[in-house]
């Protein structure tokens, strides 16, 4: 754990020296983006190894110039610090497993702690969470779980914005017709059966001092969050799949492949690579960087009628 504790401390007097001189560093135009691995689904026929990401993530990530490390599951807390210190950014994906008793969720714990020591030392470290990422992120914050069930497994929905939403940092990059769209049209897809109740996030002083709700949904008898981001550190929730659109070809219900869905997509994507942009971390070395990278491994074809058309799956 020394190298870690040392690249933490190096870090933060670093990024204290350069604002107390009032410095900026350039942007990382080479940022890298850790994508958290989870169980492998069960009944999964492609399935090898222990765990899988769906490669839908990592051409999201891609997509707007940046690379992926995958970030695998049951690895010592000493290993994940050291990818921490590595990489620029971590996307939470969606899936199906247990939000506070998996390896994924363990993993996330330790990556969400990092991150809030990190931020707070003044070392820029964002963290994306989707739909199965914002309920574990829900979790991570409040330290209990408030999920509630709704009527939201396959279907697309407008997003209803809240005042904050057109001056948060996550939308106000987006143009003002697509953001229009986004209130008017059907063009998020929703797969999921647990959200976070606007209720029981406005009944948590935890959530409620960590998260600004930016839109809400309602299956028609409950409100739920379906975009939030935190405060004073670069975390940022989408109940929603903006990677669906451009990489997910399942004819089902909920899927949308229009040019203002696929739109949104990359303009999300793009956010979240210009978040991880203002990250400085570097691999040790170049080699180190070159093995890490999601690039030795090859996705697997599971079928056009797949859930997943594509899986990266890792031992």
């Amino acid at each position: 754990m020394r190298r870690p504790a040392a690249a933490a401390a190096l870090a933060a007097l670093t990024a204290l020296a350069l604002a107390g001189s009032g410095h900026i560093p350039p942007p990382n135009d080479r940022p890298v983006i850790g994508v958290l691995a989870q169980e492998n689904l069960p009944g999964d026929q492609f399935a090898h190894g222990s765990s899988y990401i769906a490669a839908s993530y990592v051409k999201f990530v891609e997509s707007a110039g940046a690379r992926v490390v995958p970030i695998r599951i049951n690895r010592t807390e000493g290993e994940y610090a050291k990818i921490f210190y590595s990489i620029n950014g971590l996307l939470l994906p969606g899936g199906d497993v247990d939000i506070q008793t998996s390896q994924y969720s363990r993993a996330a714990r330790i990556f969400y702690h990092l991150a809030l020591r990190a931020n707070d030392a003044g070392d820029y470290f964002p963290i994306w969470g989707t739909c199965q990422g914002f309920q574990q992120l829900s979790v991570l914050t409040a330290n209990r779980n408030l999920l509630t069930l709704t009527d939201t497994k396959a279907v697309a929905l407008p997003l209803t914005l809240t005042a904050a939403a057109h001056s948060s940092r996550l939308f106000r990059g987006f143009p003002k017709d697509l953001l229009q769209t986004l209130t008017d049209q059907n063009i998020t897809s929703n797969f999921h059966s647990w959200s976070l109740s606007l209720q029981n996030y406005s009944g948590n002083a935890k959530l409620r001092r960590f998260y600004k709700v930016l839109s809400t949904n309602s299956d028609g008898k409950k409100e739920f969050i379906s975009t939030m981001e935190a405060y004073r550190y670069p975390f940022y929730a989408v109940q929603w799949h903006p990677e669906k659109s451009p990489f997910e070809w399942i004819d089902k219900a909920g899927m949308v492949h229009s040019t203002s869905a696929v739109r949104v997509s990359f303009y999300a994507a793009s956010f979240l690579v210009s978040e991880a942009m203002k990250n400085q971390h570097r691999f040790p070395s170049p080699a180190e960087e070159e093995r890490a990278l999601i690039y030795n491994s090859a996705p697997v074809y599971r079928g056009i009628s797949a859930v997943f058309v594509q899986n990266y799956y890792f031992h």
